[in-house]
């Protein structure tokens, strides 16, 4: 049986990359969705729901309040911009604490969360009715872009940002590299480097210390060279 979900979120954008994520995953059914968190009060109150995706930061009604205020709490995974409500939320035994720009790795793993303490299992971690798995980007202000998994070749540390070269374009977005890496399959992608991530399946040649994608040799950093030539040419086989 699908866990019958609710998005609450004040950002029709936010609420879109939800509603997809919820389309592309086994087991989600999505019931309804509010921008203004007020007007889901007495649709809280009146349907049953298995899980909740809720924004905090929101006009008249932030997302803790409104949690505070249903009497039969379902299960509840944050959506937010903001790092610094997550221990307000974990006091309200919330399933995952997501900040946006959520990628599907992430939102995946929440969802495998709320599975669990449901009872039920899933096969892997991208049980998804496409199999070609996505993330989504902030490019700027107003506009998130939806990047392939797979078209992505590697990842490059610009300080607070990371530039994402893929087969299609390059981006550059406000991120660091360690947060980002964190959200990509560890089975498709691996850290080479202090300033680099690449995905595995990319990979061309290997030489000495270094790595060739698509015609860019990238350096593999000291420490990481075990791991990365063990994974690069274990997968190959």
């Amino acid at each position: 049986m699908d866990l019958k979900c609710v998005i609450i979120d004040d950002e029709p954008l936010a609420i879109n990359v939800i509603k997809n994520y919820i389309n592309q995953t086994k087991g989600l059914t999505l019931l309804s969705s509010f921008n203004d968190a007020t007007e889901s009060v007495d649709y809280l109150r009146n349907h049953e729901i298995d899980l909740l995706f809720l924004d905090i930061n929101m006009p008249l009604l932030d997302g803790l309040n409104l949690l505070k205020s249903i009497p039969q709490k379902p299960l509840t995974i944050i959506t937010t911009a903001h790092e610094e409500f997550a221990v307000a939320s974990y006091e309200l035994e919330v399933v995952d604490y997501l900040v946006k720009p959520i990628s599907f790795h992430r939102f995946i793993m929440a969802i495998n969360k709320a599975f669990k303490i449901k009872g039920y299992q899933q096969k892997d971690d991208f049980a998804t009715h496409n199999e070609r798995a996505y993330i989504f980007i902030k490019i700027d202000k107003k506009k998130m872009k939806k990047i392939y998994l797979d078209e992505v070749l590697s990842v490059e540390s610009l300080g607070d940002y990371i530039k994402i070269n893929t087969v299609v374009d390059k981006y550059i977005i406000h991120q660091t590299l360690s947060s980002f890496t964190d959200e990509l399959p560890s089975d498709k992608f691996i850290r080479i480097h202090r300033s680099y991530t690449i995905s595995i399946e990319k990979v061309d040649t290997v030489e000495g210390n270094s790595i060739e994608i698509a015609d860019i040799r990238y350096p593999i950093g000291r420490s990481y060279l075990n791991e990365v030539k063990n994974r690069i040419f274990n997968d190959s086989e």
